[in-house]
């Protein structure tokens, strides 16, 4: 049987959130479902989830996004994990990132939570902090705006048109993260884009 990935992405629940810079998570969670023309379906665990393949005869992935607010995400994750018997090291967290700047992805596995409610609340639930994650540089606000608005307000006009191709190197990460590993995903995904 091949082994099975859950690829969560984080964010907040509702339309007023969904193109948010704190949703950025979901909309990479999103991009993997569109390539497979999957669509979510209610879960038990309180998330939305999608099954589908990294490809044809390669790993199973549990797409995943929680129907809870982003600081109580752990609950939902954990619950998928126990679910479907997957270990927290091929549980993939994707999300916004404040200390990363806008258009950069990076990756790793364990650490701190560098600030992250929802990452601090996964690892809580998962009692570990060693999964990996995909983490979407939205990077800091300007001026003396507030972190917690920051996240909260959609992509301003200029990064709206960087978004797509931002998610879609997301979604690329994540699968290459599952089907070749952490390190090569981090040796295409941390080199400047060319």
């Amino acid at each position: 049987m091949a082994e099975t990935w859950l690829v969560v992405g984080l964010g907040n629940p509702g339309p007023q959130y969904e193109l948010t810079r704190h949703n950025v998570g979901q909309l990479v969670v999103d991009e993997l479902a569109a390539r497979r023309s999957e669509k979510f379906k209610a879960h038990r665990t309180n998330a939305r989830v999608a099954e589908t393949w990294l490809r044809p005869g390669g790993p199973k992935i549990v797409l995943a996004k929680p129907n809870s607010f982003m600081n109580v995400s752990g609950g939902p994750v954990a619950g998928l994990a126990a679910f479907y018997g997957i270990e927290p090291a091929h549980v993939v967290v994707v999300h916004d990132e404040l200390d990363i700047p806008f258009d950069t992805i990076k990756l790793k596995t364990g650490g701190g939570h560098g600030g992250h409610n929802g990452v601090r609340d996964v690892a809580k639930a998962l009692g570990t902090p060693e999964f990996p994650r995909v983490r979407v540089g939205i990077g800091r606000p300007p001026g003396r705006q507030d972190a917690a608005d920051w996240v909260l307000d959609p992509f301003g006009a200029a990064d709206r048109k960087a978004l797509p191709l931002l998610v879609s190197d997301a979604a690329d990460a994540v699968e290459q993260l599952i089907g070749e590993g952490l390190l090569a995903a981090q040796q295409t995904h941390h080199a400047p884009r060319a």
